[in-house]
């Protein structure tokens, strides 16, 4: 793979790349080629972990690179600032004063569309749920604000274990260089280590984590990607992350979560694409596939 303009550090990202693929169990092939498969259908580089949070059945493609994580961030985001209402500092119902320093322009934020002026009062509640079900960015930069900037997130998450996760730059961090988004990255297998401790909930209370499924589970952003293939009753929860566009070139098309299995069992999964001069259609098409032949393959085993 080659393009005629990149950064620095998109070239490093893409020279550290191995494709490998890995999984716990022996009968594996066809999940295997299946995967391999859908990644050589468009340019640019696809990771992929998936594990089946009840049989620790799991595959691996691709999953030693680093990828751009953009939103799908706001999860961890959103796992900081509960921990922090666990621990009393902040109340799930306290109001949050928005000044109009933050209603920036040209980013997606259905918050600053309701408060175009600021100075309003919102509930801590609401600003975790603009930010994880609809992926709105200004509540993310004023909820790493409010959780102590991003060290304080990127501790609080190598705090639980996961260590191959680096978060150091904000929404408008990263919409001020091209460069700036790579700071922020995460393996695939790093993300479902995440998502098994949602699903374990050891490290939140009832409450927080039960209200970080919600959210999760009402996510609106990425339809056709995890849940574009799967039948229409299938409950996924899940966080996405997009980037924007240089010369043709889309950083990342991400889609990270857990989905609800017809017998019960849960299905984590993480799927990245990065690096990708593919259309919209393509890139979201090959996360729903991968996506449709792992839940295939796990509804095979029963």
């Amino acid at each position: 793979m080659k393009f005629t303009v990149l950064s620095a550090a998109a070239l490093l990202i893409l020279a550290a790349c191995q494709t490998s693929v890995t999984r716990s169990t022996a009968d594996d092939s066809k999940l295997r080629q299946q995967i391999a498969g859908i990644a050589a259908t468009i340019d640019g580089q696809v990771g992929v972990s998936i594990r089946n949070l009840d049989t620790r059945d799991t595959v691996t493609f691709n999953d030693s690179t680093h990828y751009v994580m953009h939103s799908v961030f706001k999860f961890h985001i959103a796992m900081t600032i509960l921990h922090q209402v666990d621990q009393g500092k902040l109340q799930l119902e306290q109001k949050i004063y928005i000044d109009k320093k933050w209603m920036v322009p040209d980013t997606w934020s259905p918050l600053r569309d309701s408060f175009p002026a600021g100075n309003a009062d919102v509930p801590l509640s609401k600003l975790l749920s603009l930010m994880v079900s609809l992926s709105d960015n200004i509540a993310c930069d004023v909820l790493i604000d409010l959780a102590g900037g991003e060290g304080a997130i990127d501790e609080y998450i190598h705090s639980l274990g996961v260590k191959d996760i680096a978060i150091k730059a904000s929404e408008a961090k990263m919409a001020s260089s091209w460069d700036v988004q790579f700071t922020n990255w995460s393996t695939p297998t790093a993300m479902i280590e995440l998502l098994e401790i949602l699903n374990k909930g050891t490290a939140l209370s009832a409450t927080t984590n039960a209200f970080l499924w919600k959210i999760m589970k009402e996510t609106s952003t990425g339809p056709n990607r995890l849940k574009g293939l799967l039948p229409k009753d299938v409950v996924v929860a899940h966080k996405t992350g997009t980037s924007g566009t240089k010369d043709g070139v889309h950083a990342a098309t991400n889609d990270v979560g857990i989905i609800f299995l017809p017998n019960g069992q849960k299905l984590a999964i993480a799927v990245f694409v990065l690096m990708s001069k593919a259309d919209d259609a393509a890139r979201e098409g090959v996360i729903a596939k991968i996506a449709k032949a792992a839940y295939d393959d796990a509804v095979a085993k029963k």
